[in-house]
């Protein structure tokens, strides 16, 4: 199937539509709270449905269909390497825990954390570094995402041949210029208008994503009534034991080749490390980037947790509706897909069973939905880029909140973030290298940090910057050092590196400010190793009570896990047409959600 000029028109139509949406917001986004948190007055529904659809990205989604075609129900464990149950940890209590410092970026944050001296500005500066690195290096990921699939659906030599124009670029880096068109056209809407511009037209965006998905699903539970899935045995179930045991030799013998090289044979090992990784990760808080910046958009602390599990809802079923889709199409026709001879790069699956398989009339907006799941995750992700180097470099230095200075500033640096993902973009090749890199290495520097600074006094600035910046280093030269390895496994070395830099480093330096200490635990209230500041601010107020919550919160975060891990099981499970799967995973999820509405939600605080 090739896409006829309806499909076109249609994609051409959103395109513009998005193009009209930022300069529609141009006027409204005046100032910095406005320009990068929407004058915190948005709706948490809209501001979770926006969060949800930069999730709902193109890498990640032609990624997690390569896993579910490799690893069938034991793939929906997979992306808790990134880890997707953080968002369980944040709508139990970490959210509100970041929305009522007030501020307006994680870098921002740590203020309320360390103070101003010395180790508070090294912290500040470090963070500031790791959310640029962290921000391209997300950017850089889509980049190669929609490269790759807008190659397949409509190759550049077409348009060549129709513009009768030649560029000198090796074939295969051919998906490199779509890169390039699209990280512009997202960059204008996403530059012009800033928050606003971006959550307006992520409602658009999640509207067709999730039309998108019940076409793809519908597609392939009706192929499904006349074709019978060939998979290894246990492909159906997510239980697992020391070994994956998925033997594919006489049905897809390169399938064999792509388990080896992503090194999950031994799935146990591999998935400990993956659960310690999350839980570590989870509580560390949120990633200084977009998902941060939409918890700080929110209009208050109880709106922030709201918003947050609303993310849940938002994406898993839409998004597990079209990965179920596309993988059980891909099965069905893989023999058809033409992916080549001998390797074959499976991240093509996507695009490869759209350009073939969706039916006539809806390809256009199958496409225009997986630009959109692009331009989506891009515009928060440039906008988390800006804020830190708008709020948290510049303005440091210049009092400057308003006028045309402002604007030029903003538009400058969102500028100046794209040409640097470009350069970037252009020199990747593999998504899943990239995406492997960045949950477990990149992340592994962060994670030590920022889990001291929410649970012990203790911890300070300097703690801080030495735990991330060795953490850092290790993230850049092991991978370098043990380039066959999994990245997953550098992460207990990349972590113990940042932990013993950061202990050092704390007990060499005299703690934080008392002052800062207790305004923190009295706006934040954290449990954890608090006792001594507690006992200091109880002498001046007798009726202060700590936080008592731990046991209550780990319990809520225990039934959210199976919550959301039951959602992503029972959209798989109807698409595939296993009812008894199916019916069990849709129950677990009514038991669990009248037990969140109960034990969570009618509990929420105002503040």
């Amino acid at each position: 199937m090739q896409l006829t000029g309806r499909d076109i028109i249609i994609i051409l139509l959103y395109l513009g539509f998005i193009l009209f949406a930022g300069v529609l917001f141009k006027t409204r986004a005046t100032g910095k709270v406005s320009y990068l948190l929407g004058n915190r007055k948005l709706p948490w529904q809209l501001i979770g449905m926006s969060n949800a659809t930069s999730m709902f990205d193109i890498s990640g989604t032609m990624w997690l269909v390569t896993m579910a075609f490799v690893y069938g129900m034991k793939s929906l464990w997979l992306p808790w390497l990134w880890p997707v149950f953080n968002q369980i940890f944040l709508m139990v209590y970490l959210s509100a825990w970041v929305r009522r410092s007030g501020v307006t970026t994680g870098a921002e944050w740590l203020k309320t954390r360390f103070g101003n001296d010395r180790g508070a500005k090294l912290s500040h500066t470090v963070i500031v570094i790791f959310s640029i690195i962290l921000s391209l290096s997300l950017l850089a990921y889509g980049f190669v995402g929609v490269g790759k699939f807008v190659q397949i659906m409509l190759p550049w030599q077409r348009i060549e041949t129709f513009l009768h124009i030649k560029i000198d670029i090796a074939p295969a880096d051919y998906y490199k210029i779509y890169g390039v068109i699209f990280t512009l056209l997202a960059s204008i809407y996403a530059i012009i208008g800033g928050m606003r511009s971006i959550i307006l037209t992520d409602i658009i965006q999640y509207t067709v994503l999730t039309l998108a998905s019940v076409v793809i699903a519908f597609t392939a539970m009706k192929t499904l009534v006349t074709h019978r899935l060939v998979v290894p045995d246990g492909w159906f179930s997510p239980w697992f034991g020391a070994k994956l045991n998925l033997d594919w030799s006489n049905i897809i013998p390169q399938v064999k080749e792509k388990i080896a090289t992503d090194g999950l044979s031994l799935f146990s090992v591999f998935f400990m490390i993956m659960l310690l990784k999350g839980i570590l990760a989870s509580m560390a808080g949120p990633a200084p980037s977009y998902d941060m910046q939409k918890i700080l958009s929110s209009p208050s602390p109880s709106d922030a947790a709201k918003m947050s599990a609303s993310v849940n809802i938002f994406l898993n079923p839409a998004r597990y509706l079209m990965v179920a889709g596309l993988t059980a199409l891909a099965l069905v026709h893989f023999k058809d897909l033409n992916l080549g001879p001998g390797h074959i790069d499976l991240e093509n699956l996507m695009p490869a069973v759209i350009e073939k398989y969706v039916p006539v009339g809806f390809a256009g907006i199958v496409v225009a939905a997986m630009i959109a799941a692009f331009m989506s995750t891009f515009a928060s992700t440039l906008n988390a880029a800006q804020a830190y180097l708008i709020n948290d470099i510049i303005l440091e230095k210049k009092n400057l909140d308003d006028g045309s200075k402002l604007t030029l500033i903003e538009y400058s640096t969102g500028i100046a973030v794209v040409l640097v993902t470009i350069i970037f973009g252009w020199f990747v090749s593999s998504i899943n290298d990239i995406l492997m890199w960045i949950v477990s290495a990149l992340w592994g520097s962060y994670i030590l940090s920022n889990l001291l600074k929410w649970y012990w006094w203790r911890f300070n600035g300097y703690g801080y910057f030495w735990g991330i910046f060795w953490g850092l280093i290790a993230a850049v030269v092991l991978p370098l050092i043990f380039p066959s390895v999994n990245s997953l496994y550098l992460f207990p070395a990349i972590f113990l590196v940042s932990l013993i830099a950061a202990l050092i480093a704390t007990f060499v330096n005299r703690p934080t400010d008392m002052t800062t200490l207790k305004q923190f635990y009295y706006n934040v209230r954290p449990w954890g190793w608090w006792k001594p500041i507690f006992e200091k601010l109880k002498r001046n107020d007798p009726d202060l009570e700590p936080n008592k919550n731990f046991k209550k919160h780990a319990l809520l975060i225990f039934i959210g896990i199976i919550w959301q891990t039951s959602i992503v099981a029972s959209a798989m499970y109807l698409v595939f047409i296993r009812k008894k799967e199916f019916f069990l995973a849709i129950s677990l999820v009514i038991i669990t959600s009248i037990l969140l509405k109960k034990l969570w939600w009618n509990k929420l605080p105002e503040t």
